[in-house]
């Protein structure tokens, strides 16, 4: 957003919440937490994500349990439903998106 001197501002939320999770089939036992954050952080993962076409959910139940989360950590088996439901829309996403 520019105002009218050119300044460029960063207007965010202070109370988002954004995790970002990594999971390679076949390596990974489970999804792992990649990158969490508050506020501008928040912003800056959802701003990456967008940018490099990485599908966002937005799940206000679970984004509050991850981010209590380390990253690096794996999700635990409470996630798992939820986590499954996601990756099995994005890989059917990718799939279309392929042929």
């Amino acid at each position: 957003m520019e105002n009218n001197d050119n300044e460029k501002k960063i207007v965010f939320d202070k109370t988002k919440l954004a995790v970002a999770l990594k999971y390679e089939r076949g390596k990974d036992e489970a999804p792992v937490v990649a990158a969490k954050g508050k506020g501008y952080i928040a912003q800056q993962i959802i701003e990456l994500a967008r940018a490099n076409n990485i599908e966002i959910r937005r799940d206000t139940d679970l984004v509050t349990l991850l981010e209590k989360l380390d990253i690096n950590t794996p999700i635990p088996l409470e996630a798992y439903a939820a986590v499954a439901e996601i990756l099995a829309y994005i890989y059917k996403a990718n799939d279309k998106a392929r042929k």
